[in-house]
């Protein structure tokens, strides 16, 4: 199974300054396949740990830099990073949401997100 590692965005964002989804050559991001639950948490760690490092290491000069995704070498989209940072966040948050919808359909309880959910017994 792929499975895009969106929290390693963060540290791609702050240290390169584009990314191009179709390359001529082909890709140049890693996709190596996450098989198990173990390679999906360690993959997400990892990033995790990168991420924070990345932005622990920039500043307000180098976030306010434009950052640009390409297609096929045509230029879709272009901002300052602190910009695309905070999308990516909330790109983040929509997926979690999507989650949870998809946990109700499957009978699943749906996890605490900010908060109890309505699943927790303790939820008053």
């Amino acid at each position: 199974m792929l499975v895009a590692q969106m929290p390693s965005w963060f540290e791609l964002i702050v240290n390169r300054d584009d990314l191009e989804l179709q390359p001529s050559g082909g890709s140049n991001v890693n996709q190596t396949p996450l098989r198990t639950a173990a390679d999906l948490v360690g993959a997400h760690d990892k990033a995790i740990d990168a991420a924070k490092r990345a932005l622990r290491g920039s500043n307000e000069d180098q976030l306010a830099k434009p950052w640009s995704l390409l297609v096929k070498g045509n230029t879709v989209a272009k901002q300052p990073r602190e910009i695309v940072i905070r999308d990516t966040f909330m790109h983040l948050s929509h997926h979690r949401a999507q989650l949870t919808v998809y946990l109700r359909l499957l009978g699943a309880p749906v996890p605490a997100i900010y908060g109890p959910s309505a699943d927790d017994q303790t939820f008053a």
